[in-house]
């Protein structure tokens, strides 16, 4: 048994020709080593942010540009549409008075035959093309679709009326291509209204019949 001398400490290895001095250097290195590793992850970091700051700036303009093109999507459409329906309301516009005569044709016994056929024909493509006839006779004044030519005075009625429809009203969609040409009648002035004189009427008939 190897008894340990009092005061005797083990050292570690040491190669051969090595001093104490060069140990140290040694140390120091290994003692460095993680700090380099925390400014290298540091270095990686700052540049995954600088990566992800440039991805969010393109994806805003994408983003972006899309909707941009898609609002022009939208107004080229919006416009070809406008286009469309101007040109139909002008070609319809310019078809009206060849529809005024197939009108007075048929007033007159006058649509048969050959021209009935055409005319027919020729309504059925405006009506398809989306042109509505409008105007009455008994309906309400309208000065936004109604065009009055001959004015004149009747106790039977309660406002102002047409009573005649010179000629009728056309619209496309919501655009009035022509307005209603017409014949209309206000009440007489200081006459009673004929429905105000029968509904006084049958009051004083409703209170006779009560009185004992």
């Amino acid at each position: 048994m190897t008894e340990e001398t009092p005061g005797f400490e083990e050292k570690p290895d040491v190669p051969s020709g090595a001093t104490d001095d060069d140990a140290e250097p040694k140390a120091a290195s290994e003692e460095a080593a993680p700090a380099g590793d925390a400014d290298q992850t540091a270095g990686l970091t700052a540049q995954l942010d600088q990566v992800r700051t440039a991805l969010a700036e393109r994806t805003a303009d994408l983003q972006r540009l899309q909707a941009e093109y898609q609002n022009y999507r939208r107004r080229v459409e919006r416009d070809r549409v406008t286009v469309k329906e101007i040109a139909s309301a002008n070609l319809l516009t310019e078809l009206l008075p060849v529809l005024d005569d197939v009108g007075r044709a048929r007033e007159h016994g006058e649509l048969v035959g050959g021209f009935k056929s055409v005319a027919d024909s020729l309504e059925s493509i405006v009506t398809k093309l989306g042109l509505q006839q409008f105007g009455e006779e008994g309906e309400p004044f309208d000065p936004t679709i109604h065009e009055a030519l001959m004015h004149s005075y009747a106790p039977d009625v309660t406002e102002t009326t047409c009573v005649a429809i010179l000629q009728p009203g056309y619209r496309f969609g919501e655009r009035t291509i022509r307005p209603a040409r017409v014949a209309v009648a206000e009440p007489q002035p200081g006459a009673t209204p004929a429905a105000a004189k029968e509904e006084k009427a049958d009051d004083e008939e409703s209170g006779g019949a009560t009185e004992v």
